[in-house]
């Protein structure tokens, strides 16, 4: 009997010791009536950007968005290493939701906390969390509009390989059919730190931090810069699976990312 206990003790101490997981997924709204959802406009103090992706873990859910929405320099500012942001806590306004986000995730400010060194990863690490209060928990859906999905986390895009995202920006006063966007990948920069893409309308300001999927509907990237040089009317389009690794190493390991409930559908162009 005595030994039983021990081999019982034992078992417990070992369960015990391994890693807790990020708990179960949340029981999302059905998409035709979710208020929250990527592509919603949110506003840090004032500043309008598009949500990407819907993430969450054990106890909270997220919608994300650029890093440099919560920035306070000027919009050439773009090294997060040494530009300056916002602090962490800072409200967020978050359209279709009843109260205001918090800011719990800075890629900038992780980087400057630790001191990074890597220049790809401070010119192109571009991405927050914003924490939605609980009572909105029940009005999200992880779909993107119009293209359905994401279906997983992408890791690469091949040069010529379609790409969707969703912009929302202020600048298109509402006008929805102008928010879907098609084009393709001309390739990546920064050591894979970020995506060169061209779409069909372009991204503008207060679309940053929209989300793009891969042809086959994977998570692939968020909108971070409008270029000029060397591709004209091109978009920078940040890794999100380097992003989203970079989250979980400061502060966010347990973080997820949660899978459209509706079947991606890909878009209209040929």
């Amino acid at each position: 009997m005595r030994r039983s206990v021990i081999v019982l003790s034992v078992i417990t101490a070992l369960l015990a010791a391994l890693p807790t997981s990020a708990g179960a997924e949340p029981t999302w709204a059905p998409a035709d009536q979710a208020t929250v959802h990527p592509g919603v406009r949110t506003f840090t103090d004032g500043a309008q950007c598009t949500a990407n992706f819907v993430f969450y873990d054990a106890t909270d859910v997220y919608i994300g968005q650029a890093a440099h929405c919560a920035g306070t320099g000027g919009s050439t500012e773009t090294d997060g290493c040494d530009s300056g942001s916002l602090p962490l806590g800072t409200p967020v306004e978050v359209d279709g939701a009843s109260a205001p986000g918090t800011l719990v995730y800075s890629s900038w400010l992780s980087m400057q906390e630790v001191n990074e060194q890597d220049s790809n990863t401070c010119a192109f690490n571009d991405f927050a969390l914003v924490k939605l209060a609980p009572g909105d928990h029940d009005v999200v859906n992880p779909s993107v509009p119009f293209y359905g999905g994401p279906t997983r986390l992408a890791s690469a895009s091949a040069v010529g390989e379609k790409v969707y995202s969703y912009g929302n920006s202020s600048l298109r006063f509402g006008i929805s059919q102008l928010s879907p966007k098609e084009g393709f990948s001309v390739g990546q920069s920064g050591n894979g730190w970020s995506h060169t893409v061209y779409t069909v309308t372009p991204g503008i300001p207060g679309d940053s931090g929209s989300a793009f999927l891969s042809a086959d509907g994977s998570a692939l990237g968020t909108l971070s810069t409008v270029a000029i040089l060397p591709f004209p009317a091109s978009n920078g389009v940040g890794d999100l699976s380097r992003e989203f690794a970079y989250a979980r190493q400061h502060g966010f390991g347990d973080l997820q990312l949660a899978l459209g409930t509706e079947d991606f559908v890909g878009g209209l162009l040929p």
